[in-house]
């Protein structure tokens, strides 16, 4: 069944993504002290009494304000306008203020049902202030404290309350749970990653097909893992758009400490990952350390050279070429190039983590596994031992164990995965080599 959407609106500050958090009862959106930390929109799924439904975290509404201000807004009225229940949150510690109030109107204007939540009520003797948001015509406020967790309970029953009988169940038309079938709707999970500006957020937006990420000229727009799922020529995939990461010297603490955390939980949980380089810059020591963090989390990866068209036509093979040999260590990972901004050679992405996931799943037979070490074997000999037999053990990735004679040396390990990542063509799939001495 469909779950109901419940946007969380408000102005900047009010702390919609704490109550969010609070609400979902983990830690999701990034919190902190600071006007407009959330940009993106954010679904959450939460479910209470039976009940199932998805909660959308999104930026501080504004009426008027600066391009990135007015950008998050834009987010903000996409998500009402497919909103089943809008949860206005408001700040009781300073009381209506005329940001409130355009809030107010623009929500009445949605024609929306929706509930006014007074947040930062702490203390019973705060709950008289909320009586003031009357003035809003929004309805009778109900009072929280996302931060302590008072009141949330309550909310949640108003909201299961609100719901409507077809959602209650709270289940999908399979009869599992929506976390269920977000971890097992069989798409593949691919995460975006790069410096900040490298322009992953605008290919995110050119692979989902409309403006889901606020896309803006200031480096580290984006501070949420925003995930969407997309149906293709090549299957469903989930794209995972990612906060960019930074050296950590230049990583203030608090608020880009957890977008950089949401970033590499969401490469720990990806199959692929796509590493978005800024051609007009090249391949940096930070882009570098960006691909070991891929490495480590096993996963193959597709290298984006993005802004393509930036580049001089008589420098593009010498950027290549150095592209090439910074980022040798991630094998044969595939080098696209493409202008996310205009759509440039965008179509290539998809087939080519298509290949590189039928790469990741690939099984090799038995047999053909032990012709190939004992080629490898007759080409070059290991000082230290011998491999008698060969085993793969795993898929995703390949993992290979190798029963010796001998402890194998790192660089003799080496020049086996590379032969058998030639002899089997696996392309960028990381392959692991455990060694077992008999």
């Amino acid at each position: 069944m469909t779950r109901s959407q419940i946007v969380v609106v408000g102005r900047p500050n009010v702390g919609k993504s704490s109550l969010v958090n609070r609400l979902a009862g983990r830690r999701i959106a990034v919190v902190e002290e600071h006007r407009g930390v959330t940009r993106d929109r954010k679904v959450v799924p939460v479910d209470w009494a039976g009940a199932a439904f998805d909660l959308i975290d999104t930026g501080g509404w504004v009426e008027h304000g600066s391009d990135l201000e007015r950008k998050v807004a834009s987010q903000s009225s996409r998500a009402l306008a497919e909103a089943d229940l809008v949860l206005v949150v408001v700040d009781a510690a300073t009381g209506p203020v005329d940001e409130d109030l355009a809030v107010a109107q623009w929500v009445r204007r949605s024609g929306r049902p929706c509930i006014v939540v007074a947040n930062k009520v702490d203390a019973s003797t705060h709950e008289p202030a909320i009586w003031e948001f009357l003035t809003l015509g929004l309805g009778e406020p109900v009072a929280v404290s996302a931060l302590h967790g008072r009141g949330a309970g309550d909310l949640l029953d108003v909201l299961v309350d609100r719901l409507t009988p077809a959602d209650e169940p709270g289940e999908t038309e399979a009869g599992e749970s929506a976390d269920d079938e977000e971890d097992d709707d069989g798409a593949l999970r691919v995460a975006i990653v790069g410096r900040p500006n490298v322009g992953k957020s605008t290919l995110f937006n050119r692979l989902v097909g409309e403006e889901r990420s606020v896309v803006h000229d200031l480096p580290g727009t984006t501070r949420d893992s925003i995930d969407t799922l997309i149906d293709t020529d090549e299957g469903p995939i989930r794209i995972i758009d990612t906060a960019g990461m930074r050296r950590r010297a230049r990583t203030e603490a608090g608020l880009e400490t957890y977008a950089v955390l949401r970033s590499l939980e969401a490469l720990d949980r990806a199959d692929l990952a796509v590493l978005v380089v800024d051609a007009t810059i090249g391949a940096t020591g930070q882009d570098q350390r960006l691909a070991e963090r891929i490495a480590a989390a096993g996963c193959p990866a597709v290298v984006v050279v993005n802004k393509w068209e930036l580049v001089a036509t008589e420098d593009r093979q010498t950027t290549l070429a150095t592209l090439e040999h910074r980022l040798a260590f991630l094998g044969d990972a595939p080098i696209l190039t493409m202008s996310a901004l205009l759509g440039r050679g965008v179509h290539r992405l998809l087939p080519a983590l298509r290949a590189s996931a039928t790469d990741y799943g690939k099984r090799i037979p038995t047999g053909a596994l032990n012709r190939a070490i004992r080629d490898l074997q007759a080409r070059h000999h290991s000082p230290t031992g011998r491999v008698r037999y060969a085993v793969q053990g795993a898929t995703e990735p390949p993992t290979i164990t190798l029963f010796a004679s001998g402890r194998m040396p790192a660089t003799y390990l080496r020049y086996l995965e590379r032969g058998l990542r030639e002899r089997f063509e696996l392309g960028s799939t990381p392959v692991k080599l455990r060694v077992r001495v008999e």
